[in-house]
Order: structure tokens, then C-alpha cells, then sequence
């Protein structure tokens, strides 16, 4: 009942009688005492007056189920929500739910990862209460082929959220970091199990930092937070319905033609590789040329002395940028 009350007071803005919420949920004057001291315990700040009932004062910056579900005004993401106070990994628990039966559209969250998953098999341990750890579990009815596209989608929905959120440039440095003044706050790994024609489903994590005060010597500099930047503090819960919300509106544009071709000319928009000299380490013959956007495909586009090269896969560096995508 913790979910359904926080829902209700924050919906309220103001004080709810206690004999209101007794009818609303069809409990004892008790239960709905014991359940405000739940909240309380949890750290939400709830004020009761005699004859006029409880309000809402202030929240704290939790990821909790309750929080989470309290503040939901997504669509589908989000309409089941596992929140571990320390996990693995986010992306290694949604794949497990996937293959349990859970829909598309499962949210997993964590306060801490002891075994965080990168790129190219990276692992790094998440510290707690600063950051956020989520992966999104899709099912979706497109090509496999297509699959790769759904990280620069959600790339798109990080960068509007953190903008929206600080009213600073969040720029995406192919395909799918998100950085302010040259360093990175978000990372995102999406990973797929399919069949040859047929998508068994997709997780799509991601990893900012939020409220990170200081980061380990050897990334200090090639790593950021929104705090670092802003000087601000920032409800991490907030800014998670944020990127869904953002999300659910690219992830429609995408679906329209499982491709970019809606969405490239706002990516470029927010490319922090535009125009800009990149480092290819192409397995087979690494080069330089000038980044000139994506493709409705979301390959790079480097123009060389020579020609035009399409990137689909491996690692760019930016001149100026810190680090590897």
C-alpha cells in the first residue's frame, strides 16, 4: 500500500484527511498510519495535522519500487519494476526476467552494481546512492538487423532528459555517450538474443552519473556527472522517468520505419562528433577523416583525404573528447 499512498499524497499537493485515504483504500485508520511511518522511515518527509491529515513535504532521492511506480507517467515502459538494493548487473537480470516470461516494457534499477557490464565485456563496480543503473527489457516485432539502431535511440532519450533536467548541452558522441564539456556521464550497452529472422528480446542499459561528487584517478579525466557540471544535486528518480518518457517518444519514431530516417537530422543536432576529426581503430586498417553525421542506418559518416567510409562497429575517438565509445 506504500506505492498507492505516495501516489496519492503526491498527487494531492496538499494535506489528505486521514479518513479519505481509510476510504480510498478501504483499510483502518491503523493501517494507514502504519503505512505513513513506512514512508517516513524510508525518508520521506510527511507532515500530520489534526483535522486536516497528511501532506507530502519533501521526498528523498531514492530508486526504490515505490518511488519509482509513485512518479510513473510513462506509457508501457516501467509497467513492471524490479528494483535490487545491490545487483550483478541490471542487464544480466533483465535477460534472465526476458527469459522467465516477463513483457517488454520491464524496468530493472539498482542502487549499486558489484559486476557492472560494459562494452567489449568491461566490467567495473558501481558505487551506490550517486548514479543510476537501469536496463529497459524489450520485445519487440522488428529485423534483428535492426536491433543495433535501439542504442542510438536511447542515446537520443538520455541527452533530451539530461537537457531537460539542467538546461546545459548534453552532447552524443557516437553512438552512445552521452558527455558535457568533454566528458562522459552516461554509458549505454544493448544486448540482444535472437533467432535468424526473429527478436527474442533486447536490454538496453544504461549507466549516468548523477550526483557523483569525485571519480577513481585513472577516469577523473574522461569522467563527469550532472553534479560536477552543474554544481546542482539532482532527484535521480526524476530524471529516470525523464529518459523513459523520452524514450517511449523516440522509440515511436523509430518503429514507424525501423530505422533513423526520422530521428537523424535532431541526432546530428546533438553529434559532439560533427565536423569534427575522429580516430577509427578499424580492426582490419584504422584512419582518420572528418565525422559528417549518421545515416538512417546511425553509421557514421567520416569523410577521408580518399572517400567516404560508413562506421557501423568499433571504436572512434574525438580530438578533444576524452576516452573511447
Amino acid at each position: 500500500m506504500r506505492t498507492e499512498l505516495l501516489t496519492v499524497l503526491r498527487e494531492a499537493g496538499d494535506y489528505v484527511s486521514g479518513q479519505d485515504l481509510c476510504e480510498k483504500f478501504g483499510v483502518s485508520r491503523t493501517a494507514i498510519w502504519k503505512g505513513i511511518n513506512q514512508l517516513k522511515e524510508a525518508g520521506y518527509e510527511i507532515e500530520a495535522v489534526q483535522n486536516k491529515g497528511y501532506k507530502l513535504v519533501s521526498v528523498p532521492d531514492s530508486l526504490s519500487e515505490e518511488e519509482l511506480k509513485s512518479i510513473r507517467r510513462t506509457e508501457w515502459v516501467g509497467e513492471e519494476i524490479f528494483y535490487f538494493p545491490v545487483i550483478d548487473s541490471t542487464n544480466t537480470k533483465a535477460k534472465q526476467l526476458a527469459e522467465e516470461g516477463y513483457p517488454g516494457g520491464t524496468l530493472v534499477v539498482a542502487e549499486q552494481q558489484d559486476a557492472g557490464k560494459g562494452r567489449r565485456g568491461r566490467s567495473w563496480e558501481s558505487p551506490r546512492g550517486m548514479s543510476i543503473y537501469m536496463t529497459l527489457m524489450l520485445k519487440p516485432e522488428i529485423d534483428p538487423n535492426n536491433a543495433s539502431m535501439l542504442t542510438l535511440v536511447a542515446a537520443l532519450a538520455v541527452s533530451a532528459a539530461v537537457r531537460k533536467l539542467t538546461g546545459r548541452p548534453a552532447g552524443i558522441k557516437w553512438p552512445n555517450d552521452i558527455v558535457m564539456n568533454g566528458k562522459k556521464i552516461c554509458g549505454i550497452l544493448t544486448e540482444m538474443s535472437a533467432q535468424f529472422d526473429y527478436v527474442n528480446h533486447i536490454v538496453i542499459g544504461i549507466g549516468i552519473n548523477v550526483n557523483n561528487e569525485s571519480f577513481p584517478e585513472e577516469i577523473a579525466q574522461m569522467a563527469t556527472s550532472l553534479y560536477l557540471e552543474t554544481g546542482e544535486r539532482y532527484n535521480r528518480a526524476a530524471l529516470m522517468e525523464e529518459v523513459w518518457e523520452q524514450f517511449e517518444h523516440y522509440y515511436a519514431a523509430f518503429l514507424k520505419t525501423e530505422d533513423l530516417s526520422g530521428l537523424v537530422k535532431e541526432y546530428n543536432a546533438h553529434l559532439v562528433n560533427m565536423h569534427q576529426i575522429v580516430s577509427v581503430l578499424d580492426p582490419k586498417e584504422p584512419f582518420e577523416g572528418k565525422a559528417m553525421g549518421i545515416t538512417p542506418r546511425g553509421e557514421l559518416i567520416v569523410d577521408t583525404w580518399e572517400s567516404r567510409k560508413l562506421v557501423s562497429a568499433g571504436e572512434v575517438s574525438v580530438r578533444g573528447i576524452y576516452g573511447y565509445v
